[in-house]
């Protein structure tokens, strides 16, 4: 192995990539370093550059493969690489979730020094392709230049998803293989339409413009909701727009718009006008019909979903007699798909807009044994709450990436219920949290889930039982 010093990065030859690591990046060691590499694959022999250089670390990038790895396959997406989405789309299905299932192993064992009673194998996604039902794209007057020729105007507008660590730059979309047509279709049609009227794509940096994003939504019921983010009203473009839309797909059920003259892309706390349909759209699991509103969180695989709460579910242990304690509940979809063998839920989250969403939708579906309650978690989690509703026999957890406050996880521990089920989309903040409970808790299952194909991002469920 040679080592050749340029003037402000390093080059290596012949680098074998070891293994998977944080933010779906491989690492490699030379010396005492570690070397984080993108878009590697373990077994790969490589020369690679470094990008970025720390004490311990160096970031690099391959510049030239030497041995592919027996893992690899040929990326499908012709954008694979430069987006900033599905970083292992040149990892074949099977390794992704072996390496998925290692990550959360790790997590709980080696991070948190949990003993794990059975390691379930990972629920993997039937579908790797169009999975999701949710993408929001960005308009911007300044695409990602290096995919043009150097001779080409700058400022060139453009349709598509942020380069990463380049807020300014969007890289325009030709074909997304996340979410079902006609998402592609609507999508192009819309920057055909407006780039042919030299409508103003937003400027993200000058804070000027007309057009700033556009939200799509699709349901397993067959209903299109598509949301128009604009930075000032303009009702005869918006009217241009939406008519030929309503002409050109008759799949779209609503068409609505947001002004946001903010300075951030964030737009949940506008409100949403509804131009055509219903303004919202209607998702079925089992026997549960769920109102999702623009702003609305709701699990972006729905295929996914219904796994992941069945495995809830199961974890649960529920006869029908169980006081069930939701936490986190956003929207209370958990909440409502195990109540029908509870004999009473409580659900808490601290947003307010999710809690009016989760009591029309408990309304709706006739689940009168449903209860929920919006504010922070560590204050409404209080003997007072608990002394009003009742002593919870089962915990159903699902925090956000932070995980718990410990405060949470100190009452959890006070209040003893016999199970606790702990959803976790980030395996090493759940670790944090089951550390702090295994003197009083035992971890009978694990089982991951895969939401995200050709991602690193993976969903673990953890029951613990009462010692």
């Amino acid at each position: 192995m040679r080592r050749h010093k340029p003037r402000k990065t390093l080059a290596f030859e012949n680098i074998i990539v070891a293994n998977t690591a944080a933010e779906g990046k491989c690492i490699a060691r030379v010396d005492d370093k570690v070397i984080f590499i993108p878009f590697a694959a373990p077994g790969d022999v490589a020369d690679i550059q470094t990008t970025f250089e720390k004490k311990s670390y160096y970031e690099a990038k391959i510049t030239n493969l030497i041995t592919p790895s027996s893992l690899r396959v040929t990326p499908f997406c012709q954008h694979f690489g430069v987006c900033g989405g599905c970083k292992w789309q040149h990892l074949n299905y099977e390794s992704q979730l072996e390496m998925k299932q290692q990550q959360v192993k790790d997590a709980l064992e080696r991070i948190g020094k949990v003993e794990v009673e059975k390691h379930l194998p990972v629920a993997g996604s039937d579908k790797q392709q169009f999975y999701r039902n949710k993408l929001e794209f960005t308009f911007s007057n300044k695409a990602w230049e290096e995919i043009f020729d150097k001779d080409s105007p700058k400022g060139i507008d453009a349709l598509g998803f942020h380069v990463p660590g380049r807020f300014d730059k969007v890289m325009p979309i030709e074909t997304c293989w996340l979410m079902p047509e006609p998402a592609n279709s609507i999508r192009l049609a819309i920057n055909d339409f407006a780039r042919s009227r030299n409508w103003d794509y937003f400027d993200i940096r000058g804070q000027q413009g007309f057009l700033r994003n556009v939200m799509m939504r699709c349901s397993n019921l067959g209903d299109w909701l598509i949301v128009l983010i604009v930075f000032h009203e303009d009702r005869e473009k918006i009217d241009l727009l939406f008519n030929h839309l309503q002409d050109s797909f008759k799949e779209i059920t609503s068409l609505c718009y947001v002004v946001n003259e903010k300075k951030n892309d964030s737009w949940n706390d506008f409100e949403v006008q509804t131009w055509s349909g219903k303004g919202y759209m209607e998702e079925k699991m089992e026997d549960l019909t769920f109102k999702i509103r623009p702003q609305s969180f709701f699990q972006t695989n729905s295929e996914q979903a219904l796994r992941l709460y069945e495995i809830t579910r199961d974890f649960a242990g529920l006869t029908g007699n169980e006081l069930v304690y939701d936490l986190y509940t956003g929207t209370g979809t958990i909440a409502q798909f195990v109540a029908k063998k509870a004999r009473k839920v409580v659900g808490i989250e601290y947003v307010e807009s999710a809690i009016k969403d989760a009591k029309e939708n408990a309304s709706r579906n006739g689940l009168s044994h449903t209860h929920f309650f919006a504010g922070d978690m560590k204050d409404v989690l209080n003997d007072e709450f608990v002394n009003t509703h009742g002593a919870p026999d089962v915990i159903i957890t699902d925090p956000p990436r932070d995980g718990m406050h410990a405060d949470v996880v100190a009452k959890i521990i006070e209040l003893k219920p016999k199970r606790v089920v702990y959803v976790s989309c980030n395996p090493a903040t759940q670790a944090r949290d089951l550390a702090m409970m295994k003197e009083h808790y035992r971890v009978s299952a694990v089982q991951p889930v895969d939401m995200f194909p050709h991602t690193h991002h993976v969903e673990s469920v953890a029951l613990l039982e009462l010692i």
